[in-house]
């Protein structure tokens, strides 16, 4: 039956994702709390980029060096999902030219609050697409992301479409609390812990009640059966034309 492979092929997807798109943001949080420990030659390279002003000797450069790895990760990110899922994606996309040009005023304005304002200008930017997408075309932005992988009716993709919307808003609001009325430091274990873990539960949420409404292939969802409905009809159309064609030709 299709609802027990399209559960794992949709379990595979989902993990494979959550492994990539949370890539550079382990990488950003390890260069941020090893900062300290880092061999002198990788700020040295590191300071070989445009706007780049680092010491191995200034804690306060440890956030400057995480912009620079998270950048750099997040190129690699798109060419491993480029490689992995033989496609780039979008949001991806947006989100590299969201980080470059945020990372880059971090990084020339020596000013922290940048970097911290790239998360939640994201996550409201991705919000706005999901939310949006419900609008425009017959499909939302999470059906088309993940049908190919579980089959539910139409109305589930609409509750999942704009319950993620909702999600990253929130995440985007979240974000900007903690990075104006905690620590530096904080922030940066939120970004890791926080937003990962919240995500991570949400997506095994999501992934739970999708499975619970995944239509067999034997049970046909609401497009099947209107597609099944439509073949029937043209196919009695069909046998009464035949049925009126021989009575003419016997008449005949």
């Amino acid at each position: 039956m299709r609802y027990s492979t399209s559960v794992v092929a949709f379990g595979y997807i989902i993990t494979m994702k959550f492994l990539i798109d949370f890539f550079p943001v382990v990488l950003f949080f390890i260069g941020y709390k090893f900062f300290g420990d880092l061999p002198p030659q990788w700020i040295e390279m590191a300071n070989q980029l445009p706007f780049v002003s680092i010491s191995p000797d200034e804690p306060k450069d440890a956030i400057y060096f995480a912009t620079v790895l998270i950048i750099l990760s997040t190129i690699v990110q798109n060419i491993v999902h480029r490689l992995v899922f033989k496609k780039l994606e979008k949001m991806h996309l947006i989100s590299l030219a969201i980080l470059i040009a945020f990372g880059t005023l971090t990084l020339a304005f020596k000013d922290p609050l940048f970097i911290k304002w790239k998360v939640s200008i994201f996550n409201w930017v991705f919000a706005l697409v999901i939310i949006g997408s419900q609008f425009v075309g017959s499909k939302s932005l999470i059906e088309r992301m993940m049908a190919q992988a579980i089959d539910v009716p139409k109305l589930i993709w609409k509750r999942v479409n704009l319950s993620w919307g909702v999600f990253f808003a929130l995440v985007g609001f979240v974000n900007i609390y903690v990075a104006y009325n905690y620590s530096e430091d904080t922030w940066v274990d939120f970004k890791m812990f926080g937003v990962l873990g919240m995500t991570f539960v949400f997506m095994i949420a999501q992934g739970v009640y999708l499975a619970k409404h995944a239509t067999p292939d034997d049970v046909p969802n609401d497009d099947t059966k209107e597609e099944a409905i439509e073949d029937d009809a043209q196919a009695n159309d069909a046998l009464a034309n035949d049925v009126l064609s021989d009575k003419i030709q016997k008449t005949d």
